[in-house]
């Protein structure tokens, strides 16, 4: 799923060359569940914006499902995070006004597809997070975890091959927070490819890989026991 060789990005602070990644080399095969744990100022974000389609490198490669994006234009890489990332986010970035079934909805509406067919699917979408009994709730009438549950059932959509979660859990209380991991851990069970960016050491243990990342360099890489 995922292939990174020799991957590095660079700054220009000043005088200064900052090495937010340097040298990273990691594969994340198909159906893995895998933690990216790191302190602020690691390059945890900068390895998710590659990981992403978000940013291109300074040099190196990356392959994302077979598919070499690390040379791609600004419009190529919005096609390939349509076509193959699912995001979740720490703020949830759900639209205040439109209905959790609306918000579900969002990516088939920028993909061209018909109103009854999405429809249908953000409905299969939200019951897979287990909320097909608030479709037509706004995020104000919603938990914080009730609105990361849309954001994942958002991110599921699509059909991506990889779901891409960056602090999924950071605005959320510890209960909540479990629940969230507990569909994670769910999703990986189905076949999913889940990629998670923490600072949490207890979210990055329920992960199936731990890759630890510190000055812009992967210091750890362990299975989970």
């Amino acid at each position: 799923m995922i292939q990174t060789d020799h991957l590095t990005k660079h700054y220009q602070m000043g005088d200064n060359i900052v090495k937010a990644l340097d040298d990273v080399t990691l594969h994340i095969p198909k159906g893995s569940f895998v933690s990216i744990v790191g302190p602020s100022g690691s390059g945890k974000s900068t390895l998710m914006n590659q990981l992403g389609c978000l940013d291109i490198p300074t040099s190196g490669h990356y392959r994302l499902d077979g598919i070499e994006v690390s040379t791609m234009n600004d419009n190529q890489l919005a096609e390939i995070r349509n076509q193959k990332i699912g995001f979740v986010f720490q703020g949830f970035d759900l639209i205040s006004k439109l209905t959790a079934i609306e918000n579900v909805e969002l990516p088939l509406i920028y993909a061209g597809v018909g109103s009854r067919q999405r429809e249908m699917r953000a409905k299969e979408a939200l019951d897979k997070v287990g909320l097909s009994e608030r479709i037509h709730h706004i995020p104000a009438e919603l938990s914080g975890g009730q609105q990361q549950r849309v954001a994942i059932a958002r991110a599921l959509i699509t059909n991506p091959p990889l779901i891409l979660a960056d602090e999924p859990t950071g605005n959320l209380d510890s209960h909540s927070g479990q629940e969230i991991m507990g569909l994670f851990k769910s999703l990986y069970q189905n076949g999913n490819t889940i990629v998670i960016i923490t600072h949490d050491e207890h979210i990055a243990e329920q992960a199936q890989r731990i890759l630890r990342i510190l000055d812009g360099r992967i210091v750890e890489d362990r299975e989970v026991s």
